[in-house]
């Protein structure tokens, strides 16, 4: 400490106080002593706390879930000992909640401090006094937290003036700021969490950085940058002396600008930088991704008394929606290189967030890279992610498209609502608004389909923000109103969308504008998967289909063996979409020989699942090079909440499903496409159309053109031979991003036998992409005597077949990386499959392909 002498204030760092040990718990109307229960560490959640004192079984195994609902329903009080601080005259002491979910009354030695109905809202409450007053040698610190389940049906029966309509959940859900996907999903349990979710601290100091803005530029020519930091200083009026605000600006630990300015008596502090040639951060693919790092100091008399640092990235990201031959474009453009933006949705990761480390959300991320993947698309379910998963998207290069937490509902707009929500945006926006990930906002997850399918009365000519609020759609005001007003005062920077998907606001289904959840395979009218390209728009931020997840993950949550067998109660327990039966075999029935046997009918689910994202994928990649009739495409889900059949392409567990490595396969920055036009085959044979038409395109993601060689080859199903001669194109001048059509032709279904289009390109030499077309259905085809040979040598898998092999699949082992799997193979044509992490003298990987089974 260093005395001022004679300004009355002893100057010293801001100390933080770390409380997340030493806590306990209890049900709240029990009051026993003996009904306390050790805490492991917070931030936890109520269930998982229960778990660890083994008092609720695992929810996430067989029907446990239901056993836990009884958690949801009751108040849980937290309580800890806070050590009397030494608080030196001049300075305070903050207890500083990042989050608590989410009815939460907070006592400080039996006095009520802080109120909270909001999970997403940061608290920071003045404790000085309290502290000061009290010469007891600790405090007494609780948290008790009310149902949420119940506190929401008595906000829903207060506002009978609202229409409370939602897809999933219970509708009281929409009255309450947490996380929706607690009340359960499509894809997730019902386990209503509460708990202090997100960290909690005592801080003392006499001078404090309450918000670092930092505003960047870049020129035209790209040839320089600029760099404006302002920062709101708490605590000026504490003290005489000149409060100096020093700005650095490191860049791999060397500083290359720095400036120091005096804060003014607002409590104001700015300094703006040039930087020279700057490094400029692309996404993954496109370039490296450098990332600045600025750090802010407060100093008194030289006495440095509180630091701020945040990781930026140089770069310019636009959102290019101008009139076009299809409409109007939607498409993000970083540092003047448009990007199709291939990628995924993301829900939050586990049903107790507090599980999720900063580790696993780095391992999650970490699959989009291989996978070819540019985007990744926060769903507006579930939370305002973790810092931890917004850094690993700055240093690996992934784009971040952020929904504001408003999911498949009618929100209610009554006055505190919307205080709340306001607090709640600009919180969150200032938190996350420094990355170079982050793309977009949006406002909310089909919330204006639910008003459209509902027929809720508003008028979207009317742009009276205030008859808004009066009719049967007043979020329409939040997503139109309130939160593109925090996000242009706070991160202007940032493209606002209100929704998604979301056209021009008068029908959300529109293909010509904006972006599209396109659910008509699958839910909806369920078309075949072939012509899923066909049914997209300008943006596909949704589209998806189910599948199982691999057979380990299901033996983590089924207890009995007897219980192994695709339709047994726990196994559609674990999947908690409507009609996932109806649909799920409709699917399967269409294109594939059904199976009753566990392994069997898992591969078949799989292998659908990977077809029709591979349909979806490849057409709409193929449109980018049509005037960005395509601008991008978001697969619902990358990720499972629980181990679940669901829409996601990799389990909970990390276990990757096929349709993984055909995405991979498709977004690759080169990569051949084929395909025959499919007729619909419910038709009468004699109606079928004797030809066929079939086509061969490139599509490049890189910025100058490259030179390529193709090829085409016609290869027999049954017999592996080719029916005809083969094409071959070389030194095809391949389009910077963009798409090259190659060559067409015609198939004769009468003439000729059922056989596989097997595309091949070449660059510079180098085998770089296949791709194949089936005859559809895959049912009708028969795939015995395949001959398939699987070599291992060294860290490689050799693979090769007599006879057209389709969507062979590698066992998905714990720790083991393949390069790639769900593979079609053709003869003549070895392919090489890399593996990373297969332990030394471990049994080799198993294998199955589409139809393995038949003689």
């Amino acid at each position: 400490m260093v005395d001022t002498s004679g300004h009355g204030t002893v100057r010293a760092p801001m100390e933080t106080i770390d409380l997340s040990l030493g806590w306990s718990f209890q049900q709240a109307d029990q009051l026993e002593d003996s009904s306390w229960f050790p805490v492991k560490k917070v931030p936890s959640t109520v269930h998982q706390d229960l778990i660890d004192n083994n008092l609720l079984e695992d929810p996430f195994i067989g029907f446990n879930e239901i056993k836990a609902e009884w958690v949801g329903l009751k108040s849980w009080t937290y309580r800890t000992k806070l050590a009397r601080p030494s608080i030196p005259d001049g300075s305070k002491a903050i207890l500083a909640f990042d989050g608590l979910d989410t009815f939460a009354h907070v006592r400080l030695d039996g006095s009520t401090i802080l109120e909270s109905d909001n999970m997403f809202l940061p608290h920071r409450v003045d404790v000085t006094n309290a502290l000061r007053s009290n010469s007891r040698a600790d405090h007494d610190l609780e948290v008790t937290f009310d149902s949420s389940f119940l506190k929401a049906r008595e906000l829903k029966d207060q506002h009978p003036e609202h229409k409370f309509i939602c897809f999933n959940g219970d509708p009281a859900r929409l009255a309450v700021r947490k996380a929706q996907y607690h009340w359960g999903w499509d894809w997730g349990p019902v386990l209503m969490c509460a708990g202090i979710w997100r960290p909690v601290r005592l801080e003392i100091y006499s001078v404090r950085m309450a918000d670092l803005r930092i505003d960047t530029s870049i020129a035209d020519d790209q040839q320089a940058a600029t760099i404006h930091m302002s920062a709101l200083i708490e605590g000026v009026e504490n003290h005489n002396a000149p409060i100096m605000a020093k700005f650095d600006v490191s860049l791999e630990g060397r500083v290359v600008a720095t400036h120091t300015a005096e804060v003014d008596l607002t409590g104001q502090g700015s300094a703006q930088l040039q930087l020279p040639n700057p490094r400029l951060w692309m996404p993954v693919g496109y370039g490296d991704q450098p990332l600045y790092t600025v750090r802010m100091t407060v100093a008194v008399d030289r006495v440095e008394l509180h630091t701020e640092t945040k990781r930026i990235g140089l770069r310019k990201i636009e959102l290019i929606q101008e009139p076009d031959s299809h409409g109007k474009s939607f498409y993000f453009r970083v540092n003047n290189v448009d990007i199709f933006c291939g990628g995924s949705c993301w829900i939050p990761t586990d049903s107790f967030l507090t599980n999720v480390t900063p580790a696993k959300y780095r391992a999650w991320l970490e699959l989009l890279v291989p996978a070819n993947q540019k985007m990744i698309r926060v769903w507006g379910g579930g939370i305002y992610e973790d810092d931890a998963f917004y850094d690993a998207c700055d240093e690996l290069g992934i784009l971040v498209w952020q929904d504001f937490m408003f999911g498949c509902g009618n929100y209610p707009c009554f006055p505190a609502m919307l205080r709340s929500i306001q607090a709640e945006a600009v919180a969150n926006v200032r938190r996350i608004r420094h990355h170079p990930c982050l793309a977009i906002f949006a406002g909310n997850n089909e919330d204006y389909q639910v008003a459209e399918s509902a027929q809720l009365t508003y008028d979207y000519e009317d742009k009276n923000e205030e008859h808004w609020l009066e009719s049967d759609f007043p979020a329409r005001y939040i997503y139109e109103a309130l939160l593109p007003k925090v996000c242009a005062a706070e991160a202007p920077w940032v493209a606002y969308h209100p929704g998604s998907p979301w056209g021009d606001g008068r029908i959300s289904s529109d293909p010509s504008v904006g972006d599209l959840h396109q659910w008509n395979v699958w839910h909806g009218t369920q078309e075949k998967y072939q012509i899923f390209d066909s049914l997209g728009g300008r943006f596909n931020s949704e589209f998806g289909m189910e599948a199982f997840p691999h057979l380990a993950t299901i033996k983590s949550f089924v207890e009995k063996k007897e219980d192994l067998f695709p339709q047994s109660h726990v196994l559609d327990f674990h999947n908690k979409a409507d009609g996932h039966e109806r649909r799920i075999a409709t699917y399967l029935v269409e294109n594939v020989r059904t199976a009753t046997q566990l392994e069997a009918y898992i591969h078949l689910t799989q292998l659908v699942q990977c077809e029709a994202l591979m349909f979806g994928y490849r057409g709409w990649r193929k449109q980018w090079g049509d005037g960005r009739h395509c601008g991008g495409a978001l697969v619902w889900q990358l990720n499972d909440c629980w181990p679940v059949t669901s829409w996601s392409i990799v389990d909970y567990y990390l276990r990757r499903k096929p349709a993984y490595y055909a995405m991979a396969r498709v977004l690759a920055p080169v990569a051949v496409g084929i395909r025959r036009a499919h007729h619909d085959w419910s038709v009468t044979h004699a109606r079928e159309p004797q030809t066929q038409n079939w086509e061969l395109w490139v599509v490049s993601s890189r910025l100058t053109e490259v030179t390529a060689d193709v090829e085409v080859r016609f290869v027999s199903v049954r017999t592996g031979r080719e029916i005809k001669e083969k094409i071959v194109k070389k030194c095809i001048r391949v389009a910077a991003n963009g798409t090259t059509n190659v060559v067409e032709g015609v198939i004769d279904n009468v003439r000729e036998e059922p056989h596989v289009l097997a595309a091949r390109i070449w660059i510079n030499g180098e085998l770089v992409g296949r791709d194949t077309d089936w005859p559809q259905p895959l049912k009708y085809l028969s795939f015995a005597e395949r001959k398939v040979k699987v070599e291992a040598i060294g860290d490689e898998l050799h693979v090769s077949a007599e006879r057209p092999v389709k969507c062979l699949v590698f066992e998905e082992r714990e720790g083991c990386h393949l390069s790639d799997s769900a593979i079609d193979l053709v003869p003549n044509d070895t392919q090489v499959i890399r593996i990373r992490g297969l332990k030394a003298g471990a049994p080799a990987l198993s294998w199955t392909y589409l139809g393995a089974g038949e003689q």
